[in-house]
């Protein structure tokens, strides 16, 4: 990613940047991609009646992911009130997209894949939410 190659040639961030935020940039898209696969796989497996649950808070932590990081690498302005509650919710899905992958992770690897996705995307969010301000 080139994450923070664009956010240090911003004119308003002017070459100081926030690693934590970055990377928590980066793992929000990263777990969005994830979760969006693990939904896909889960739909082709033959257990989907069971995996509905995980299908659902694939997507929804998909949807949250993505929103926060496209808000997180919006350097102009300011939000932060904003970007600090979606870093906060991102990190919730995270955790709870993340309990229920590792539900099914022994039967399924693309989950187990997923939760660990999850797990580093809900930490990277809950370094970055306290630098930002």
């Amino acid at each position: 990613m080139h994450t923070h190659e664009m956010i240090s040639t911003h004119p308003d961030v002017k070459g100081s940047v926030n690693d934590a935020l970055i990377r928590c940039i980066e793992e929000c898209y990263a777990c969005a991609q994830t979760c969006v696969s693990c939904a896909d796989a889960c739909l082709a497996e033959d257990s989907v009646d069971e995996l509905k649950q995980c299908i659902r808070l694939n997507v929804d932590c998909a949807d949250v992911c993505a929103a926060t990081a496209k808000l997180a690498s919006r350097r102009t302005g300011s939000n932060q009130d904003l970007l600090r509650q979606m870093i906060e919710t991102c990190a919730s899905a995270c955790r709870i997209c993340g309990e229920e992958c590792a539900r099914h992770a022994d039967m399924h690897e693309h989950c187990q894949i997923c939760a660990d996705s999850c797990r580093s995307c809900e930490e990277a969010c809950r370094q970055a939410v306290g630098t930002v301000h």
